[in-house]
């Protein structure tokens, strides 16, 4: 028997085509940011937002999840942002902590995920980004659940 491996967002997502999600809540931008904890968080702000004109990504940027890759080049990761179906359940992120560490920025968060107004789950994310020159190379992430609303 075959198991295949989908990501939490991603069977959420499944649930949710075509639905709009409202943002509730954001990464606004902090005015005490590094320049790369300030792209960070403006790719945390895009997965509520679905608009990734303010992230920067270098032409090779990666992206993985549970071990999976997900993200194959920086056109690709800012597409997913701006229209991915797996990022429309996203209702809001809250409760970010973020550091930095020369060119890596590591971040924990929640994140609200749901259909219309209700929420279905938070799930904690800690993300770690990679930069060059200011612009996001790599994103590990990883995804636990926390809440069944």
């Amino acid at each position: 028997m075959r198991i295949a491996k989908t990501s939490t967002l991603s069977l959420l997502a499944a649930a949710a085509v075509a639905v709009a999600v409202p943002a509730a809540a954001s990464a606004a931008p902090d005015p005490t940011d590094s320049p790369n904890e300030a792209m960070a968080r403006a790719y945390i702000d895009a997965l509520v937002s679905h608009d990734a004109s303010a992230v920067v990504f270098t032409p090779d940027a990666t992206r993985v999840e549970a071990g999976l890759q997900t993200g194959f080049n920086g056109p690709q990761l800012a597409n997913d942002l701006n229209h991915g179906i797996q990022y429309r359940v996203v209702q809001g992120v809250r409760d970010l902590a973020m550091s930095e560490s020369g060119d890596t920025v590591p971040t924990r968060y929640l994140l609200d995920a749901g259909i219309g107004d209700r929420r279905l789950m938070t799930v904690e994310i800690v993300e770690t980004f990679e930069l060059e020159n200011g612009a996001i190379d790599r994103i590990v992430a990883t995804i636990s659940p926390v809440s069944l609303s």
